[in-house]
């Protein structure tokens, strides 16, 4: 498995944590996340769905990284995730800049890696064709 794939498995089960805290410990999920303002139950279950779409997603491209619309696919949940929690923080103040950071370097390693690798993927494809 190349790096990238390793990574994005790295990812995928650190984001089954966020699953269960959503589901199953909302508090943690609170502190870790969202500790600028409170949550509820739906919330948190709402969290983890979609944090599960993520992992999968991180899961199936890991194995299938020559894979356009998957790759494109997960590439845009970093994204997505980031500019949500981007939001979360500068326009409705609910995470300290402390989670932030932490989803930052996160995704934003991920969106670079899975950029330049993109690059990659299409000069070594191209030569191919």
């Amino acid at each position: 498995m190349k790096p990238l794939g390793w990574w994005l498995m790295l990812l995928g089960s650190l984001r089954l944590a966020s699953v269960w805290f959503g589901f199953f410990d909302i508090w943690a999920l609170r502190r870790a996340v969202f500790s600028q303002t409170t949550m509820t139950d739906v919330h948190g279950r709402t969290f983890g769905v979609w944090t599960l779409l993520t992992c999968t997603l991180c899961f199936l491209c890991a194995f299938n990284l020559d894979n356009k619309p998957l790759y494109l696919a997960t590439f845009l949940s970093f994204i997505y995730a980031f500019g949500h929690f981007l939001t979360e923080y500068l326009v409705y103040n609910t995470m300290a800049l402390a989670n932030l950071t932490t989803v930052g370097i996160f995704a934003g390693t991920s969106i670079v890696w899975m950029l330049l690798q993109w690059k990659v993927h299409q000069k070594v494809h191209s030569k191919h064709s």
